[in-house]
């Protein structure tokens, strides 16, 4: 009996070890990590963090009005006394252009993606999470956009609503928003029947308990890829419309606007047009270079 007693007594202490918790990793931060190993990807980002800054402290930086004319100086070249990027056809200093402007683009680029990014999701989460009539209905509204080219699309709607920034904002937006929804839609149809979803309601969990508990954060990582790939598209886009005049009107300081006025200067003067689209170069890249390490890190589909 001792060696059955021993045996039993050895199970006992076993059953009564703790075993160590392991702790689970927060997938945010881990995709973070690997984000910061990323060097495009954090070029990028410092790229557009020290434009973004420079952008924003334009009211406080010593620079020239941006729409005050000065004929006497109109045309100046890079590097001249008081004027470091030269002056355009109205004497108006570059320098100060080039930042104000910058403030509208980035802003239109940022704000279009989030009018589009919110309706784009609350149509995909209702087409894709309650399906039938909803998602007939939603969908068939969806491929009438698609079908529509993007840029003939915008153009379209910029020239029904009338030209102005405000105008090409909506537009652009309107533009974008099948992009989110068909990527929402995926993701609460992917999700809507997994079992914790499953589980949840035969709990009796309502559905907006569902959609913001589950399938709402279940969808943030391709949505934010695809975000910040589509900001540079929206501001290209918007100076495009600019470029035409159907968007910012003159005097504004905005860089299609920059890049409109300056065409007809390109031979005398190719600072004109160049240092816009330089500036907008830079932005989309340093976008397009982050939302490539966002999507290496967030999509599973890039695994």
């Amino acid at each position: 009996m001792e060696p059955q007693q021993t045996q039993l007594q050895a199970e006992n202490q076993t059953k009564n070890i703790s075993l160590p918790k392991q702790k689970r990793k927060n997938p945010w931060k881990v995709a973070m990590r690997k984000l910061a190993r990323d060097k495009a990807a954090m070029f990028g980002l410092a790229m557009l963090f020290v434009i973004s800054v420079t952008v924003i402290l334009a009211p406080v930086l010593p620079l020239p009005d941006p729409v005050e004319v000065d004929l006497a100086n109109r045309l100046q070249p890079i590097g001249t006394e008081g004027h470091l990027l030269g002056t355009d056809d109205l004497g108006r200093d570059l320098l100060s252009r080039l930042i104000w402007g910058g403030r509208v683009s980035i802003a239109v680029g940022f704000i279009a993606v989030g009018i589009a990014l919110v309706f784009g999701t609350i149509l995909g989460l209702i087409a894709g999470y309650f399906q039938k009539f909803f998602d007939t209905v939603i969908m068939r509204f969806i491929d009438i956009l698609m079908a529509f080219p993007y840029v003939l699309l915008a153009i379209a709607i910029v020239a029904a609503l009338g030209p102005g920034l405000m105008n090409t904002m909506i537009a652009v937006s309107i533009v974008g928003i099948p992009y989110y929804a068909r990527i929402v839609r995926g993701s609460a149809l992917m999700f809507r029947n997994m079992e914790f979803v499953v589980a949840e309601r035969a709990l009796g969990a309502g559905h907006g308990h569902i959609l913001v508990h589950h399938i709402i954060p279940n969808c943030l990582p391709p949505l934010i890829v695809a975000a910040s790939l589509d900001v540079g598209w929206m501001i290209l886009a918007a100076a495009g419309m600019s470029f035409i005049g159907l968007g910012a009107q003159p005097p504004m300081a905005e860089w299609g606007v920059m890049l409109s006025e300056g065409q007809q200067f390109i031979r005398v003067a190719p600072h004109l047009s160049l240092l816009p689209g330089a500036a907008i170069f830079l932005v989309v890249l340093s976008l397009n270079l982050l939302g490539d390490g966002l999507r290496d890190v967030l999509d599973p589909k890039s695994k």
